[in-house]
């Protein structure tokens, strides 16, 4: 199969008809609460420590409103399209939330369906639901090409080469204990039909996602930064996607 590459089409991001919440709402409220105490601190005892404090946990704080709000859209948009979907793909979104990923790939469907599950955790995103995601579907004109599912991911209800592209955003380092996140890329790779792709945006487990994947065989395994439009602290937080293609033998 011909090596796929990630170079942007030029493709604009489409327009967003629904409401997708925060990301890791509760998340940042910690970096709000150290910005308030040290900006008293700087108030109260002026110095230039607390106020690089201050200008690092703003940036912090704007980056993960920004990735929510317009970040991952813009991304995702670009990813996708360089993909050249057919219409008729069967599309799985791991960890799904309310559907920001998930519907901009319906959108790419034309007889295909994209599949979207969760266990609807709303400390991963506000008002994350089944309902909130359907309501988005309905507003971007999906709902006939998306699937709904309450599952968790380390033990996903689908036959063996289902999906023609699995794809997650930010979900799977929520899973507790680095056997579980292993299952998780296991079970992604089960599912997956020989020859698709698989597309992982993450924090901080890229590497043991890449480890794990090549235990399986696949191919054409990549990682990459996503860049500033994703969750980005410099050289301390940075989202990765993670790529890789399943052979023509399922490795098990």
């Amino acid at each position: 199969m011909t090596r796929w590459t990630w170079k942007s089409n030029g493709t604009a991001p489409a327009q967003r008809l629904g409401s997708y919440g925060i990301d890791a709402p509760y998340l940042l409220v910690v970096p709000g609460g150290f910005l308030l105490w040290n900006l008293i601190n700087g108030l109260m005892h002026p110095g230039v420590p607390p106020f690089v404090a201050v200008g690092v946990l703003i940036a912090a704080l704007g980056s993960g409103l920004y990735t929510s709000l317009r970040g991952k859209f813009e991304v995702w948009s670009r990813l996708l399209g360089s993909l050249a979907l057919q219409g008729h793909e069967r599309i799985l979104d791991l960890g799904c939330g309310r559907g920001a990923v998930l519907l901009l790939s319906a959108r790419h469907l034309t007889t295909g369906y994209a599949v979207g599950v969760d266990i609807w955790n709303q400390a991963d995103q506000s008002g994350n639901s089944p309902a909130a995601t359907r309501r988005n579907a309905v507003a971007e004109g999906v709902l006939d090409r998306v699937v709904l599912q309450t599952a968790d991911i380390t033990a996903l209800p689908f036959g063996d080469n289902s999906f023609d592209l699995v794809i997650s955003n930010m979900a799977i380092h929520n899973i507790n204990g680095a056997r579980r996140r292993d299952v998780a890329i296991d079970e992604a790779w089960r599912v997956l039909r020989p020859g698709g792709r698989l597309l992982v945006a993450d924090i901080f487990k890229a590497d043991r996602y890449v480890e794990r994947l090549r235990l399986h065989g696949a191919r054409d395994v990549e990682r990459r930064s996503l860049g500033w439009r994703m969750w980005w602290s410099g050289p301390w937080v940075r989202t990765i996607l993670v790529t890789a293609t399943k052979g023509p033998r399922v490795l098990t």
